[in-house]
């Protein structure tokens, strides 16, 4: 199985409803794409000094998911969303049993 982890630091000036939408957009996408196996995403909750504003972590069966997941149609503009919402992006991507 592979996991991708992502940490997203939104701009100054994004408000709940933009988060909200996000989330949305993003609950959509188990429905749309089969190669996602597991999908959970939310708000930090701690808001540390250290701490990004919003997580994301889907589990796929192997690297060609992952990346058939990455170009999916349906992806794509839930991705630009979240470009254009962070000042910042992390990820991770990384293989267990």
């Amino acid at each position: 199985m592979l996991r991708h982890i992502v940490f997203m630091k939104f701009k100054t000036g994004v408000d709940a409803l933009q988060v909200e939408d996000l989330e949305k957009s993003l609950g959509s996408l188990p429905g749309k794409i089969d190669e996602i196996k597991g999908f959970e995403f939310g708000p930090d909750i701690l808001k540390s000094e250290r701490s990004y504003d919003f997580a994301l972590a889907a589990s796929f069966t192997d690297l060609d998911s992952l990346k058939s997941y990455q170009i999916h149609p349906d992806h794509l503009p839930v991705l630009q969303k979240v470009r254009s919402l962070c000042e910042a992006i992390l990820v991770v991507d990384f293989e267990w049993p």
